[in-house]
């Protein structure tokens, strides 16, 4: 068993440190790589950019969009390798403020396999309007499979955090003024490398007969009404470190109180 006194907080600085952005000047957006770019795929982002839109932020609006199963929404990204805590603080909201009022509509932060289009496999915790709105959802698809759990949430600024330590994920959460909690763990055997970033999506209802259908809906861009605007004050990636004995999928091995210690940072 991990004892709280004998887990660290993840260590910043380093090679992961580098990739940290905190998003006050437009320069920053230079660090960051569209996934519609890099592996072809149609570009779901309305508007995108970085200390213009809201001061100090990155601003992202998606097009009608999802990450479920085999369909695919906005991501941008860096590529990074190894044991990996990815912290952000985000808030999203409706066009027109407010929760967001098209079903599923949220943003936040996933790591992904690069090029599993055919296959795909990432892990995500958002926030936003899922079934209801006022949610976190944690979500692990693999080979095309979702498997998602929401988690309701204060409206406002939230903190998240996605972590991998070893062969497991974790799923943090912080409400503005609150204390962290667990949203998920889960095994995983995706790769070394993944790609870490930023994702936000809309409007699930839009696309109607093609809920079943994903390759044809990836094919084209879905017209409908999303509802999202995405604000990120920063992503910051530290090197989380937990002794080979700790097993974090056990939780008589690493209690929640413990993996919070281990997986967010010192004074977050």
């Amino acid at each position: 068993m991990l004892t709280l006194s004998n887990a660290s907080p993840p260590a910043p600085g380093g090679e992961v440190g580098e990739a940290s952005t905190e998003f006050t000047d437009v320069a920053d957006l230079s660090m960051w790589t569209k996934l519609s770019e890099t592996e072809k795929d149609v570009d779901r982002i309305a508007k995108y950019d970085v200390n213009k839109t809201v001061k100090g932020s990155l601003y992202l609006e998606p097009k009608t969009s999802a990450w479920f199963d085999g369909f695919r929404g906005p991501f941008v990204y860096q590529e990074l390798a190894g044991d990996i805590v990815m912290h952000a603080r985000v808030k999203v909201e409706g066009k027109k403020g407010g929760q967001p009022k098209r079903k599923f509509s949220l943003g936040g932060l996933m790591a992904r396999q690069p090029g599993s289009y055919a296959k795909p496999n990432w892990v995500s915790v958002t926030t936003g309007t899922g079934e209801k709105s006022g949610q976190v959802e944690v979500k692990y698809t693999q080979d095309g499979s979702s498997k998602p759990q929401e988690l309701a949430v204060k409206a406002g600024w939230v903190d998240l955090a996605l972590a991998r330590v070893g062969r497991v994920f974790v799923a943090l959460y912080k409400e503005d003024g609150g204390k962290w909690k667990v949203g998920r763990r889960w095994p995983s055997n995706l790769p070394d490398v993944l790609q870490w970033g930023v994702t936000a999506y809309s409007d699930w209802d839009s696309y109607n007969l093609l809920k079943k259908d994903a390759a044809k809906a990836n094919a084209k861009q879905v017209k409908g009404t999303p509802d999202l605007k995405l604000t990120v004050d920063f992503v910051r990636f530290l090197r989380p470190e937990l002794p080979e004995y700790a097993d974090p999928l056990n939780t008589a091995s690493v209690s929640d109180e413990v993996l919070i210690k281990a997986m967010t940072p010192a004074g977050a």
